[in-house]
């Protein structure tokens, strides 16, 4: 269950109504950086979490958070939208302050279909999808998505903090950002308390034995012969996870040049694709290749309906 009291987490105050930036606003709500994002990607991280309890609790937590973010900059989008006095300054004339707002830049939407109130959409009026929602079911895996929104989050937030001069909602980003930046530390917490960078790579479940070790901490590059590779942390020394040493490799192909087989008939490609094609590609059903590996998830699936065992 979920609760509420009707009051604001922080206070929100417009002192110079804005459409324009009401307009704006909508990014911190609707847009990939925006609450709503985070607000799902917490709950549905948390709705799935598997293993300590805690770790369900803290994501629960902070998804029920931002979802009292998305009602202060619901209602910073509402305040904005109330009218402009520098919309009326610039002769605009009329009373109604929807078609002041209108006039003075607010998104058309803002009048035609909410009556000056916030939309579930970016800045530039385009739906929030559920897209950029990342819950993996690892949680490491998603503690560095949460980082990543976080930091985007907070750079958002600080740009909307520069884009206007209305005290209030200079005071309003002031709040946001700095929760911005405890839930940059608690996530990074987290990964601490998971085991930090010896607990990679992710997901540290899967043996790396059956990774192509050799390839595991090459840095590739695939500039022309002549151009000289780019240096640093990531390409010399002792891997992060302190299991290998970083070095750079120039890309080479190892693999060979792929040979699809002839179109079949019922694609009804044309005639010369028909006729003029290699048959058989050498690199699918090969009889001269390995067996496939058993044991796999397909494998599985054919003895469950079959009643193999």
């Amino acid at each position: 269950m979920f609760y509420t009291d009707g009051r604001l987490q922080y206070p929100v105050r417009v002192d110079s109504p804005n459409p324009l930036y009401a307009k704006m606003l909508q990014q911190a709500i609707g847009g990939i950086e925006g609450e709503i994002r985070v607000a799902m990607q917490y709950f549905f991280q948390a709705w799935g979490a598997r293993g300590p309890k805690k770790y369900r609790d803290l994501l629960l937590q902070t998804a029920t958070e931002e979802l009292a973010h998305i009602e202060m900059l619901s209602t910073a989008v509402a305040l904005n939208l109330e009218g402009s006095k520098p919309a009326v300054e610039k002769g605009v004339g009329a009373k109604n302050p929807a078609i002041q707002a209108m006039l003075g830049g607010q998104d058309p939407r803002h009048y035609l279909s909410t009556g000056a109130a916030a939309m579930p959409t970016d800045a530039n009026g385009v739906p929030f999808d559920m897209s950029h929602i990342y819950a993996s079911g690892n949680l490491a895996a998603d503690m560095y998505a949460n980082i990543a929104a976080e930091t985007t989050g907070r750079l958002l937030a600080t740009r909307l903090y520069e884009l206007t001069d209305d005290p209030g909602m200079k005071d309003m980003w002031s709040f946001l950002i700095a929760r911005d930046t405890m839930h940059q530390q608690q996530w990074l917490a987290v990964l601490e308390e998971l085991g930090g960078p010896q607990a990679l790579p992710i997901p540290n479940s899967f043996p790396q034995g059956q990774e192509k070790s050799e390839f595991s901490y090459a840095f590739l590059t695939t500039g022309v012969e002549g151009i000289a590779p780019p240096e640093g942390r990531w390409s010399t020394g002792p891997t992060i996870d302190g299991r290998g040493e970083f070095h750079h490799e120039i890309a080479q192909p190892l693999g060979e040049e792929p040979v699809l087989s002839s179109p079949a008939e019922v694609s009804f490609a044309q005639n010369e694709q028909l006729q003029g094609g290699p048959g058989a590609s050498p690199h699918s059903g090969n009889p001269d290749q390995p067996e496939q590996m058993g044991g796999g998830t397909m494998d599985k699936v054919k003895d469950k309906l079959t009643g193999g065992s």
